[in-house]
């Protein structure tokens, strides 16, 4: 058994970005992003390969959490195009209109629902999957237990993966973002410090703390070492922000079928599309050739077929 977690906020700015025709729902809304999601988790739910059985979907809504009370400079709505934003409400419905468990993040972010069910669910699955690009999930890695899907790459990355690639480890992942920034979350990073040299030092080093003020014990080949020790000295404040941003919380509540009661693995299990309520959503979306895509699949509707 596995437990696929989606980063919803992700598939719905893929969707608003794709090459897809627009979709002007029939009561004049923009739904390109909502009915491209759904697509998107229709395709998922039919994948062989992933043979999904249990999934939830993660959403920020609204883009805003509580690391923008820490850094004013972390990611916020400010950019997103109107017609997209004002499909965030939309899209979560879409996703329980497939019948599918949402957690929908207001304090917290997507990645925090994510990372706080990988670890929830990785001792009970044989496989957690985690379906985002994003390089902060990294640091949810665990072996093959806990593993990161890019379904536009067609890659999967575990934490062997992560160390060929990155030379680190899982748990190095905030501080190497730290260094480095993340353009995505609006963290900076320190000036002069790249992949390589983050790498490098960490390799080693594994965090910030253990990251040794003199150069001339840094790791051989790193280039302007004495320069770099400078920056991260007069810096070390701000480094420690910057991986408070990038790290993940793994407690947020993640509500189950009864919202009072946490999540358990019965509340992530898809039953199939509910006929009714799925028939309902693609006439009010206009999104009747999404029917088509169960037309020859009549085992995918849920049993009693609400």
């Amino acid at each position: 058994m596995r437990v696929h977690l989606v980063d919803g906020t992700f598939e719905l700015f893929r969707a608003h970005f794709s090459k897809r025709p627009g979709h002007i729902a029939p009561d004049g809304r923009e739904a390109k992003a909502t009915v491209g999601l759904a697509a998107s988790l229709l395709a998922l739910l039919h994948d062989p390969r992933e043979a999904v059985t249990h999934l939830a979907v993660a959403f920020d809504n609204p883009i805003r959490s509580f690391r923008n009370d820490l850094w004013p400079g972390y990611k916020t709505d400010e950019g997103v195009p109107a017609e997209l934003r004002e499909q965030f409400d939309a899209a979560e419905d879409a996703a329980r209109a497939l019948g599918l468990t949402v957690w929908s993040m207001r304090e917290f972010e997507a990645d925090d629902a994510l990372a706080a069910g990988a670890l929830r669910f990785r001792d009970a699955v044989e496989q957690v999957r985690i379906l985002t690009p994003d390089k902060d999930l990294g640091q949810c890695l665990c072996g093959r237990r806990v593993v990161q899907v890019d379904r536009m790459r067609g890659r999967e990355i575990d934490e062997a993966a992560l160390l060929a690639r990155r030379g680190i480890l899982p748990e190095s992942v905030p501080d190497f973002l730290a260094l480095v920034g993340d353009d995505a979350d609006g963290i900076p990073g320190l000036r002069g410090f790249g992949e390589k040299t983050a790498s490098a030092l960490l390799a080693r080093h594994v965090h910030l703390e253990g990251i040794p003020a003199d150069p001339a014990l840094w790791p051989a080949g790193i280039r302007q070492a004495a320069q770099l020790a400078g920056v991260l000295e007069s810096a070390r404040e701000a480094a420690l922000l910057y991986r408070r941003l990038a790290t993940l919380v793994t407690d947020v509540p993640l509500p189950g079928s009864d919202a009072s009661l946490p999540a358990s693995l019965e509340d992530l299990r898809w039953r199939g599309v509910p006929r009714e309520r799925f028939e309902a959503w693609c006439a009010a979306l206009g999104a009747e050739e999404l029917l088509e895509r169960l037309a020859a699949r009549p085992a995918r509707w849920a049993a009693d077929h609400r």
